[in-house]
């Protein structure tokens, strides 16, 4: 695993393989501008890298703006569909308000994008597995 960005809010991870993975890691809170710039750098990361998994460490994650929610929905989660993600796996907050407003938009958000799977995990170890699987339908759609 090596960073291929580190900001004080959010380092982002490559996993390389056969299948390979990227990870945020938020660190803490992050203004509207700085989130969604970091996130944009982290999809130009995943272009480069060629990711195919993609995992979402929310532990450390401050509030999250609505209207930055609304980002995520309308715009991070198509690209990273458009991309060729195909599996996003979400390690849940460690905030309960922040868990269920984030999972509850992933929950509305990720059944329209025709490409990705969602699951969410408590566990990184198990998220991290689970992006990186690699699966038949998958191989064969690459």
């Amino acid at each position: 695993m090596s960073v291929l960005l580190a900001h004080p809010f959010l380092h982002v991870h490559l996993h390389p393989g056969p299948v390979p993975v990227l990870e945020t890691e938020w660190l803490g809170f992050a203004g509207s501008a700085d989130f969604r710039a970091a996130l944009t750098q982290a999809v130009d990361a995943a272009r480069l890298h060629g990711g195919r998994g993609w995992v979402a460490d929310d532990r450390r994650l401050g509030p999250v703006r609505p209207v930055d929610m609304d980002w995520v929905a309308d715009w991070l989660l198509p690209t990273l569909d458009a991309l060729g993600i195909r599996r996003f796996a979400l390690v849940e907050s460690e905030e309960s308000l922040n868990r269920f407003l984030i999972n509850n938009m992933y929950q509305t958000v990720t059944p329209e994008l025709p490409q990705m799977e969602f699951q969410a995990f408590p566990n990184l170890a198990e998220a991290r597995a689970w992006a990186a699987e690699q699966d038949q339908e998958l191989e064969a759609s690459s």
